[in-house]
């Protein structure tokens, strides 16, 4: 067996075990998702959407469909890898990948892999929940794809550097519900950021989450407060930084070797 071929067994394996890991748990992994994008829906799409009126010549319930979209895919793409590789350190079975035979960016791949897998999952269950509220027609395949996947990858890396860090499963939740919750809320998923002063409107540029929710909105409806090659920009210059990183704790033991 080639190194080549060694390498794709391993992705395979590790691959393998993170769908079957999210999918046997779907009732925790899948369905809550479906649920409060339901609820989103009928909450702001029509109770409080039909009194806001139309966002950028859109029905309201239509120029949230991209943003509550995206927001399970970063969502589930981060908790599937900061819970799974946390989980591998707990256990001490993560010791085990670490002396096999492997470079690390194959077992870095496997568990973003793993996170991109289960945003994909929700993304589609979510889809099919916001067409039985929303009629829309996808302006661009080729970009909505892109920046769902590239969005799935970011986060997937994001949680994995969570999970090298954490010392407890409590650890595993702050940043999601004091870092990522507050900066996809302000990241323009439920307004357009022209609706903001223009102090603010600057503020929001330091957002990473509002290039992607721009982006994603443009594949879709055609419409964007930013310019989407600066959005495409700003997320390969982050999955980069942050691959690099991870590599980088990954060959340094950083939260893993003793």
């Amino acid at each position: 067996m080639t190194r080549w071929q060694r390498n794709a067994v391993a992705f395979r394996t590790i691959f393998a075990k993170e769908v079957l890991r999210f999918l046997r748990i779907w009732v925790q992994t899948i369905l809550p998702s479906a649920v409060t994008t339901a609820l989103y829906f009928i909450i702001f799409g029509h109770l409080i959407g039909e009194r806001i009126g139309p966002m950028d010549g859109f029905a309201y319930r239509d120029f949230i469909v991209p943003g509550l979209l995206l927001m399970s895919v970063i969502t589930n793409a981060y908790a599937n890898v900061v819970s799974s590789f946390y989980s591998s350190k707990f256990s001490h079975y993560v010791e085990e990948l670490l002396i096999a035979p492997l470079p690390n960016w194959v077992i870095l791949a496997g568990y973003v892999a793993g996170g991109v897998a289960r945003g994909t999952v929700v993304g589609v269950v979510v889809t099919a929940v916001a067409m039985v509220f929303s009629d829309l027609q996808v302006q661009s395949y080729g970009v909505t794809l892109l920046v769902f996947v590239l969005t799935a990858v970011l986060f997937a890396l994001g949680g994995f550097i969570n999970a090298v860090y954490a010392n407890s499963f409590d650890d595993i939740s702050i940043v999601p519900t004091f870092v990522l919750t507050p900066l996809t809320y302000l990241g323009g998923v439920f307004y357009s950021i022209h609706l903001l002063p223009p102090l603010w409107q600057q503020v929001s540029l330091a957002n990473p989450i509002l290039y992607m929710v721009n982006a994603f909105r443009f594949g879709i409806l055609g419409v964007s407060d930013i310019p989407v090659a600066v959005a495409f920009g700003i997320i390969l210059l982050l999955i980069l930084a942050l691959t690099l990183f991870s590599l980088r704790l990954l060959r340094r033991g950083v939260g893993i070797k003793t």
